[in-house]
């Protein structure tokens, strides 16, 4: 087991390492698109690159309609194991949108060993998650 400050430590030694290893500019939350954002995601039970639709109902049932239009094209084209959860609900209860891609096997932020399998996994999944988003924006938010 791992105190608070350990675990804090191995977090933040992760993502700067990640950064040192694969140094560029995410998109992330600069997608220009209201409560539109990328994500990574890795804790003690696994890692995903997730895209979130976060925004008021309005917004999120537009967007989501125009993702569903292209869904065959994200996971035939870019990204094959992209999960769609029209309702995605977040450990703080708030209701969210969510298309994601899980590694597909264990990994934990506290194990060192899984890191490098980690940061292949963000950098390939999230990269193809953001040339998609870079072709179809235009059709995103029109």
């Amino acid at each position: 087991m791992f105190s608070k400050e350990e675990s804090r430590l191995l977090r933040e030694e992760f993502w700067t390492s990640f950064g040192k290893s694969f140094p560029r500019k995410w998109i992330l939350y600069n997608t220009k698109l209201k409560g539109f954002s990328f994500k990574f995601h890795f804790n003690n039970r696994e890692a995903a690159v997730v895209l979130d639709l976060e925004d008021d109902l309005e917004h999120r049932i537009t967007y989501w309609g125009k993702l569903e239009s292209l869904k065959s094209i994200l996971q035939s084209e870019f990204l094959p194991d992209a999960v769609y959860h029209e309702i995605y609900i977040l450990d703080n209860k708030k209701e969210i949108s969510r298309i994601e891609v899980k590694l597909d096997h264990k990994v934990s932020i506290h194990n060192k060993n899984t890191w490098r399998d980690v940061m292949e996994f963000f950098n390939k999944n999230m990269s193809l998650f953001e040339d998609f988003f870079i072709e179809y924006k235009d059709i995103i938010e029109a």
